[in-house]
């Protein structure tokens, strides 16, 4: 199987995404986002980083690049998507997933340690959980906060597109465990289909034990396994 990390200019969490799944025996490459996608890929990976500085709005211009229409193809097809952080934001502004993602609430950068409540076991990113179990898999980002319409989230939530919530260690949804002010603790959301996903936190950063970091975040990445 053959995953495409796309790269834009200021990604810079695409070496990383390839070399955690290279470690979960996943044959990834990186792609510069002027050379298209390569032919039927087996999935695509929107990395983290700060695309075009993050100008205008994070990922609004990546959003606009001319491989996001092959990536929108892709996914029409039923090729795996997955927007890590910046590639959330890409994710969003391009159409791929409801919502939006803005600064957070502290208005400051945040890198730190969350935890996410698993909302969905039935989905390819989190077929390796059970509904209910909480991961700790970290952040790393200034716009992260999930922002969407009163109508548009109650479709979200009876259409049963959250992925993630930010939670407490015991599972709780709650004020104090949402890092950046998100409507409803939300972490990550499914495009229309299931094979589309976006999430702010970096489970590339979670895969590898020797980095201190834990290794919650694998399964979310075993999808392209």
């Amino acid at each position: 199987m053959t995953v495409a990390v796309v790269q834009f200019g200021g990604s810079n969490c695409d070496r990383d995404a390839v070399r955690a799944l290279d470690h979960l025996g996943v044959d990834a490459e990186r792609v510069w986002h002027e050379d298209g996608l390569p032919a039927d890929p087996d999935g695509i990976v929107l990395p983290g980083g700060f695309s075009y500085g993050d100008y205008l709005r994070a990922g609004a211009m990546a959003a606009r690049a001319p491989i996001m229409e092959e990536v929108r193809d892709a996914a029409d097809d039923g090729v795996p998507v997955i927007g890590i952080c910046n590639g959330a934001q890409i994710g969003s502004e391009s159409g791929l997933t409801p919502g939006a993602f803005t600064t957070n609430a502290s208005a400051r950068f945040q890198c730190e340690p969350v935890r996410l409540r698993v909302e969905r076991a039935d989905t390819p990113w989190t077929a390796a959980y059970d509904e209910g179990d909480v991961i700790e898999v970290p952040i790393a980002h200034g716009e992260g906060r999930f922002e969407i319409s009163e109508a548009a989230h109650a479709d979200l939530v009876a259409d049963d597109r959250v992925l993630f919530r930010y939670c407490d260690a015991d599972g709780n949804v709650t004020d104090a465990a949402n890092p950046n002010g998100s409507t409803d603790n939300v972490a990550g959301v499914l495009g229309e289909r299931e094979t589309v996903a976006v999430l702010m936190p970096h489970p590339e950063r979670a895969t590898f034990p020797d980095l201190g970091r834990g290794t919650d975040g694998a399964g979310i990445l075993r999808a392209f396994a």
